[in-house]
C-alpha cells in the first residue's frame, strides 16, 4: 500500500463518505471508489463496511488509520523542512502534546517563543500520550509535552508542573457552593467520567475506590477539555487535570479543589538518542519561564 492509497484511506475514515473525500483531496469521486477497491483488492480484506451511502471503517481500517499517522507526521515535518529551505528560513522545531498542555500550559511559551523568532518554522501537534511518546522516540517532534509519564528507554524528562486534579462544574450547580468536593458528593449527582485505560481516569477511578464510593459515571468522555464543556453546560460534575478548565468554552465553569488529594505532574520529554538543537533548549527555556512566572 503506497502513501497515496494510505491517504485517500485515512481521508475516507475522517469523512465517512467517498464524496467529501474527494472533496478534500481535489480528486473525482471515482477515483476515490476504485481506490478503495484496489486497496481492497490489494490487503485481502474488508475496509470499510457500507451502509446507507456512508463507510464505516472495519477494525482493520483503523488499525491502518492508526499505524499510518507516524509516517504522515514525518511526511509532514519533511515538506516543512522543504520550505524552510526555499524561503530561506532559519531553523525548524516540531513539538507535539497532549491536550491539556497544547491548550493550557504551552501557549504563553510558544507566543514568547515566537515573538523572538519570527524566521523559525514550528510544527506544533496535539495528540494522546501515546502519540506524543512515539514522536519523540522516532524524532518525528524534538520535544514533547504530557501529563504523567511512564518509564521508556530512551527518553528523558523533567517536570514542568506539579498540580491536582479539580471539580468542574456550571457556576448554578449546587455543590459550588461547597469548598471542595468529594467521591460521595459526587454520586449524588450526574457525573462526567474520563475513559477507562487513560492516565487520568484511572486515577480519578483510583480516588473514588480510596474513597469506597462506586465509579458511576453517567457520561463517559476521552478528553478533560470535552468534559470542562459538558459541565460547563449542565450536563454534570467532571473531575479534571488544572489547565483544562481554564480553556475556555461556550459556557464558563467553577473550580473546586477534589478530595482525595490526586496529584498531576507536567513532563517535558525529549529524546537521549540525539543532543537538543539550540531551538529546543531555547523552548525548554522558555517554557521554564513561563512555569515560573505568575
Amino acid at each position: 500500500m503506497n502513501l497515496r492509497q494510505l491517504e485517500i484511506l485515512r481521508a475516507v475514515v475522517r469523512h465517512r463518505t467517498t464524496l467529501a473525500a474527494a472533496e478534500e483531496l481535489a480528486v473525482s469521486q471515482p477515483a476515490v471508489s476504485n481506490a478503495l477497491k484496489a486497496m481492497e483488492a490489494q490487503v485481502g480484506f474488508p475496509l470499510f463496511d457500507r451502509i446507507n451511502n456512508r463507510l464505516f471503517p472495519t477494525a482493520e481500517a483503523m488499525t491502518l488509520y492508526r499505524e499510518s499517522e507516524a509516517i504522515f507526521a514525518l511526511h509532514a515535518k519533511l515538506e516543512g523542512r522543504v520550505r524552510d529551505l526555499r524561503e530561506n528560513r532559519h531553523g525548524h522545531l516540531a513539538i507535539m502534546a497532549t491536550p491539556p498542555l497544547a491548550y493550557g500550559l504551552l501557549p504563553r511559551a510558544l507566543a514568547a517563543f515566537v515573538r523572538q523568532r519570527p524566521q523559525t518554522r514550528l510544527f506544533f501537534d496535539v495528540r494522546r500520550y501515546e502519540g506524543v511518546i512515539e514522536g519523540v522516540s522516532s524524532r518525528v517532534a524534538e520535544l514533547g509535552f504530557a501529563l504523567g509519564l511512564s518509564n521508556h528507554v530512551g527518553i528523558a524528562h523533567e517536570v514542568v508542573h506539579r498540580g491536582e486534579m479539580v471539580c468542574v462544574m456550571a457556576p448554578d450547580h449546587p455543590l459550588s457552593l461547597r469548598a471542595s468536593i468529594t467521591p460521595s458528593d459526587l454520586a449524588r449527582h450526574p457525573f462526567i467520567g474520563l475513559e477507562r485505560g487513560t492516565r487520568l481516569g484511572e486515577a480519578v477511578r483510583d480516588a473514588f475506590a480510596r474513597a469506597g464510593v462506586p465509579f458511576d459515571a453517567s457520561v463517559e468522555v476521552r478528553y478533560c477539555n470535552t468534559a470542562c464543556v459538558l459541565a460547563g453546560a449542565g450536563v454534570g460534575v467532571a473531575v479534571v487535570d488544572p489547565f483544562s478548565p481554564s480553556q475556555g468554552g461556550a459556557h464558563p465553569v467553577v473550580v473546586r479543589p477534589f478530595a482525595p488529594r490526586t496529584p498531576v505532574e507536567a513532563f517535558m520529554l525529549w529524546s537521549e538518542a540525539e543532543p537538543l538543537s539550540r531551538l529546543a533548549r531555547a523552548f525548554l527555556a522558555e517554557v521554564r519561564a513561563a512555569r515560573a512566572s505568575p
